[in-house]
């Protein structure tokens, strides 16, 4: 199915789970924020928040510095 992933779509398995893209993508485990179709996903939820087709996708990984 595609979503779009930052603004780019992106094709993921039908019954991909945040937690399953975290892991497909290598993000690390803290400094990372999901947002599907506009709301946050608290991290607690990722193993059990399935993706449907359309979803729109932003991931937000924190970053030192300034």
């Amino acid at each position: 199915m595609i979503v779009t992933l930052n603004s780019k779509e992106t094709e993921v398995a039908s019954g991909t789970t945040l937690m399953q893209l975290g892991v497909d993508l290598n993000l690390p485990q803290i400094g990372v924020a999901i947002a599907v179709n506009g709301k946050i996903v608290s991290r607690s939820q990722w193993q059990t928040f399935e993706l449907h087709e359309n979803d729109k996708i932003i991931i937000i990984k924190a970053a030192c510095g300034g």
